[in-house]
């Protein structure tokens, strides 16, 4: 059996459209990994990359230990079953399924022992001696199965296999494939636009829209912790109801205010992780709640809807209605204006009627109007804070501080202003204490909710921090965004630095063979890239590649100033950046400002800049796509 590992893979088509944009996913041993999305979303295109049909434009896939983007499909050890089964017409079951096993000149006999423990597995042994035209497309998918199962291959690959078969029968083959999975203890990648398919059968799933991944987790995360609002809308049926709200804090409660007026509250603890810039009443939010999480009354509690249509069902109802005063105006297109809930069965609820529906509290879900993305991430993205600056100090979080140089310069005649701070850049230290109100656990990682007022500063902490403990902590500076007045004043500094360059190759002639050698040419500085590199970058842009600039991407971290007698890129230092905890020199070079790491005592004017080939990603200015 085997793991897969797909790093960075790209689809980009001679004509310039881009199928798949910077995948990755490892996929552990025996997983059940669903690929989902709507047509055109690029899961088919991956599935085909990962089997040796589609050729991979960039990135690498790995099978195991084995890279195999050059590999041709047959020594993969993959089985593909699709989605029009794919069956010789003129042969037998058995003769369908042993043909592949024929083709590679296995014995008889052995071939005679695989089918039939495949046909047992898969209840077809009653059809062994039938045609496909005389069976139906359940027992000829099954055949299609079975005829992958025979080579026992370490990866098995299914594309919509499901999609020609009725409602019921679907259903039936679910529970086979998923039993299929759990005796056979492989690898399965399953690809559907079937988002109930996809819920049942995956361990994981990777939801994908035009050829991006929006999200990659379980099941029951995608639908309880959607990463934005496409992923919110296409996981769960019916589909998840959008509204267009503005959130005002009051005290311990948040007022959800809808276009029409009506407004439902829910506590503040339940959205703490929202931005507060959010919870002024002024900014427009998406508001999502499921139709399974609404509960209807006539009472007047909650968002007023009149009631289009009712679906009894049984053992639930499903109501349809419309928000606003005047039904007519709208269509069922018309998103935030059409409401669907799912509710036990409800006699007293008719086309007609006036009711009100009201949001379970711990099901709500807020995502930003423009971006689309969920404002309730796990770990919020950063913190802001008040603060005062006074002379050589500033005020904040109940403590004074001294100023680092560079906050002094960001901040010039400035008083009062906010920090934006990630939760990462709170470390233990002694400049800051507050208390902890709980810790929760968000993957591998222990997330503090600590005391500032009437709201949470949010850490990361070690796993020994618990509710109740005065937590003290210093601020990494360099880390944090500076405003004053809604203007940023200082910008955090990231990981790292870029430069644009050229690429290059030489011939020499080694032990009488003819060698290429490949560099990366930034400015005057020239590194020598790994072959296999090098290779890479010319194969995806032809020899084209040495008249295109790339980007040359560095970790801050592995840029160093070049020893005695080593080839650098020269610079200019234009300044330093003091930041208290750690210093950097802002130099120019190859007309670009960058920075780098210095120690206290750094004085120097010029400089060369030299870094490891190992420790470049290139990537594609022509088609912003990673290479290597």
């Amino acid at each position: 059996m085997a793991n897969l590992k797909l790093s960075h893979i790209y689809k980009v088509y001679e004509n310039g459209h881009k199928a798949v944009n910077d995948f990755s996913i490892d996929i552990a041993d025996r997983e059940f990994i669903v690929f989902v999305g709507p047509s055109g979303c690029g899961k088919s295109t991956t599935l085909r990359m990962v089997a040796g049909l589609e050729t991979i434009t960039a990135g690498d896939l790995f099978i195991g230990d084995t890279l195999v983007n050059d590999m041709e499909p047959k020594d993969r050890d993959i089985a593909m079953v699709f989605q029009s089964y794919a069956l010789y017409p003129h042969m037998t079951v058995y003769e369908n399924m042993a043909f592949g096993l024929r083709n590679r000149k296995m014995p008889e006999e052995e071939i005679k022992q695989r089918v039939l423990k495949a046909a047992k597995m898969l209840d077809i042994e009653e059809y062994l001696d039938r045609k496909p035209k005389a069976m139906s497309g359940g027992q000829r998918q099954r055949v299609a199965l079975g005829r992958a199962l025979v080579r026992d291959p370490k990866v098995f690959l299914l594309d919509e296999p499901l999609s020609n078969l009725d409602a019921k029968l679907r259903a039936q083959m679910r529970t086979e494939i998923t039993e299929l999975h759990k005796n056979l203890k492989t690898t399965f990648i399953y690809v559907t636009h079937d988002q109930v398919e996809a819920m049942t059968m995956g361990t994981r799933i990777v939801v994908m829209k035009l050829g991006y991944v929006q999200q990659i987790d379980t099941p029951m995360n995608l639908y309880n912790e959607p990463y934005n609002k496409f992923v919110a809308g296409f996981i769960g049926s019916p589909q998840m109801n959008f509204f267009d709200v503005k959130l005002k804090r009051e005290g311990d409660d948040v007022d959800v205010i809808f276009a029409n007026g009506d407004k439902v509250t829910i506590p503040y603890e339940k959205v703490s992780k929202i931005h507060e810039k959010y919870l002024n009443g002024d900014t427009t939010v998406t508001f999502g709640i499921r139709p399974e999480h609404l509960s209807v009354n006539k009472e007047g509690k909650g968002l007023e809807f009149v009631v289009t249509n009712v679906e009894r069902l049984g053992n639930e109802t499903i109501i349809y209605g419309k928000v606003g005063d005047k039904v007519e105006e709208f269509t069922m297109k018309d998103e935030g204006r059409n409401i669907v809930l799912k509710v036990i069965d409800r006699e007293d609820i008719n086309v007609g009627d006036i009711a009100y529906a009201e949001p379970n509290p711990s099901k709500v879900h807020f995502f930003d109007a423009e971006t689309e993305v969920t404002l309730m991430t796990k770990i919020p993205e950063y913190n802001t804070i008040h603060a005062v600056h006074d002379g050589d100090y500033m005020d904040v979080l109940g403590h004074r501080v001294e100023l680092p140089e560079t906050y002094k310069g960001a901040l010039a005649d400035a008083h009062d202003f906010e920090l934006g701070l990630p939760p990462a850049a709170i470390v233990p230290g002694k400049d800051f204490s507050l208390k902890v109100a709980k810790t929760e656990k968000v993957d591998d990682k222990n997330l503090a909710y600590l005391v500032n007022g009437d709201k949470y500063l949010f850490a990361l902490v070690s796993d020994d921090v618990k509710e109740g403990d005065d937590y003290q902590f210093d601020i990494l500076n360099e880390k944090v965004n500076l405003s004053a007045d809604g203007k940023e004043l200082l910008k955090a500094i990231g990981d790292q630095e870029s430069f644009m360059g050229r690429f290059s190759k030489t011939e020499k002639k080694e032990n009488g063979e003819r060698v290429l050698h490949f560099f990366y040419d930034i400015g005057d500085y020239t590194i020598e890239a790994a072959p296999e590199h090098g290779y890479k970058i010319n194969s995806i842009d032809g020899d084209n590649c040495y008249k295109y600039t790339y980007r040359y991407a560095v970790d801050r971290k592995n840029i160093r100033f070049a020893g005695e007698g080593e080839e650098g890129l020269k610079g200019e230092v234009l300044e330093i950046l003091d930041y208290g905890n750690v210093r950097f020199a802002k130099i120019k070079a190859n007309g670009e400002e960058i920075l780098v790491n210095v120690d206290k005592g750094f004085d120097a004017k010029e400089v060369k800049l030299a870094f490891d080939a190992k420790d470049v990603s290139v990537y594609s200015t022509r088609i912003d796509m990673m290479i290597c």
